[in-house]
């Protein structure tokens, strides 16, 4: 630990010489990454996408575009390329102002002359090495550096689910990720190499892999995990603070407490930022401690100039507004809506099996806005109420649905959650909801052995009942959208997306997005179509608290009373040091 206060103190005073340029270097970076670069990138996707008469990319229709739409695969790899540039600008950028901040030679003429330089070094082959790279150094890249762009890659949840289901994929997936991260480490210094040596992606490879062999690379990740907790441990300071402040300043008549609150909340916005800023600079010096001048006696003696600190001091100003006007209308009580209650398979809490009779009337009685059941057909072209493709799990029989008749499938007991019942047809299942005033949010499950005319007969007998009911309908299949759309154009119809890839852009009445990589741009683009955004699966608070701030239309659950309680926390009255509590819990870790 010596090792790292050393080198602490030495890091700490660099970016107190300069902490102003640093701030606004990473904030104007930022900025454009997240309100330029990134809806750039997804604007081009949907246009290249409806150039080529494309309405989404799944893994349903991944093969065709690439046998039927050339020119789309075309410039989509194109656009790839284009990403991949543009992230590994950013790390340039970044990297030689923190250099030459380190060499107290900045500013910002230069800093955009040598990154270019370097930027021009980069060949068209090397892009590709650099995919790998950062899907390498993504376990590790928050360590170091956080960027909107990287932020934005995430494994969807439900995979993530899959991956944890027994004791095999977990040893797997755990055996996957300390290789990926063990090589991520091994490779920390390859974009360092090529930004500051001009040299090629794969000589930055071996150079790095060099550099770390031996066990050299763990002093490296030794004082970048103590710069994490250190960071963690100011936070909670920081906003512990923050909150004992707001306690106080509620005691106050008003309008005190309302003021107060905004600046408390506009500190902690900047002080939030500000600490994300500092764990950047400080780690990013941590791994170029090697191009640093030998002496501390170099750092900060020249005096700044007004073209040199008047931007930086503009940057700011903006942000310190925007965050101000973030503050002011969260505390307007206006903001937030109550997103409809859907309980996931017909269950709560695991009160009995799912997509069955005895569960829907027991969960009835917590009242959610929608049930939210599956459907299968089966093998004498009637519909089944089952979520798996295979009937293994819940009944024992190794069997699909397709594969039994109506009367097999409701002759079988299901069991989970210490509960059993039998698996019910759709009739008896619409019928008891029926009975129960429960509305019903209905998937349609499809395979390969579905019968050609499925979703018309499911129309012609269900259709009706449905809009009587004020029950909807949504479907992986982006087919059976179109054609249940086609058949009752007054039925609403939902659209399932397992992953945010671009801007919504289906003739879907509405969106079923899983949660993970749903973020506010897709649900305000959604909006302006005037097209409804549900989210699944939103189980914990914290990602429940995301979707409700994010004006996400429903939430589809496996907790019903863990949401009903959260959007009665957030949308009922609450003292000024309540919300100030829920927006800490939506700041970036």
């Amino acid at each position: 630990m010596p090792v790292f206060w050393d080198a602490f103190k030495r890091h700490r005073q660099i970016f107190r010489a300069h902490w102003l340029t640093f701030v606004a270097t990473s904030y104007g970076l930022d900025l454009l990454i997240q309100f330029l670069v990134i809806p750039s990138f997804k604007f081009a996707t949907t246009w290249i996408l409806q150039a080529g008469e494309i309405p989404f990319v799944s893994y349903q229709n991944v093969v065709t575009i690439l046998t039927h739409h050339p020119l789309v695969v075309i410039a989509l790899f194109l656009e790839l390329l284009a990403l991949l540039w543009v992230i590994y600008a950013q790390f340039t950028l970044l990297l030689i102002a923190v250099r030459q901040l380190a060499r107290d030679r900045f500013d910002w003429r230069n800093w955009l002359g040598e990154s270019w330089a370097s930027l021009a070094h980069m060949r068209l082959g090397s892009l590709a090495l650099l995919l790998g790279y950062l899907s390498l150094i993504l376990p590790v890249s928050n360590l170091i550096f956080k960027t909107p762009l990287l932020t934005k890659v995430k494994v969807p949840a439900f995979i993530l689910d899959y991956l944890t289901r027994n004791g095999w994929l977990i040893s797997g997936t755990v055996l996957g990720y300390v290789v990926i991260l063990a090589f991520g480490v091994r490779l920390l210094y390859t974009l360092p190499t090529m930004v500051y040596h001009h040299v090629p992606t794969k000589a930055a490879f071996i150079s790095s892999w060099q550099r770390t062999a031996h066990g050299q690379w763990w002093p490296l990740v030794k004082q970048l995990l103590a710069l994490a907790v250190l960071t963690t441990l100011v936070s909670l300071l920081f906003y512990l603070t923050s909150l004992v402040a707001q306690a106080g300043f509620d005691l106050l008549p008003a309008p005190w407490p309302h003021h107060l609150a905004t600046a408390n909340l506009t500190l902690v916005q900047l002080g939030s930022e500000f600490l994300i800023v500092w764990q950047t600079i400080l780690s990013l010096l941590i791994l170029i401690a090697d191009e640093l001048p030998s002496s501390p006696l170099a750092f900060g003696h020249r005096r700044a100039t007004w073209r040199q600190w008047g931007l930086p001091v503009a940057l700011i100003a903006l942000f310190t507004l925007a965050a101000v006007a973030n503050a002011s209308t969260y505390f307007s009580g206006h903001s937030l809506t109550r997103p409809l209650t859907i309980a996931h398979r017909g269950v709560v809490n695991g009160n009995g099996v799912q997509n069955t009779i005895p569960a829907l009337k027991k969960t009835a009685h917590f009242h959610p806005d929608f049930v939210e059941i599956d459907v299968h057909e089966t093998k004498d072209h009637q519909f089944v109420v089952m979520h798996d493709e295979n009937l293994r799990a819940l009944t024992g029989v190794n069997q699909a649905p397709y594969q039994l008749t109506l009367r097999q499938l409701t002759a079988l007991t299901a069991k989970e959650n210490g509960h059993q019942a039998p698996v019910a047809s759709f009739d008896q299942y619409l019928k008891a909801a029926q009975q129960l005033h429960q509305p019903l949010l209905v998937e349609i499950k499809t395979t390969p052995h579905d019968s050609a005319a499925m979703i018309q007969r499911f129309n012609q007998r269900y259709g009706a009942t449905l809009l009587a009911h004020h029950d909807r309908v949504h479907s992986l299949d982006y087919t059976a959208v179109q054609q249940l759309q086609r058949a009752n154009p007054a039925l609403t119809v939902y659209y399932i997306q397992p992953y945010n890839f671009t801007f919504p852009n289906s003739a879907a009445d509405g969106y079923s997005m899983e949660y993970s990589t749903l973020n506010q741009d897709f649900i305000t683009q959604a909006h302006r179509q005037h097209k409804p955004v549900l989210a699944w699966d939103a189980n914990e608070p914290a990602v429940i608290k995301q979707l409700i701030f994010d004006h996400a239309d429903g939430l589809i659950t496996d907790n019903l009373t863990t949401v009903q309680a959260q959007i009665k926390a957030l949308t009922g009255h609450q003292s000024y040091l309540n919300q100030l509590a829920n927006f800490l819990d939506l700041l970036p870790n």
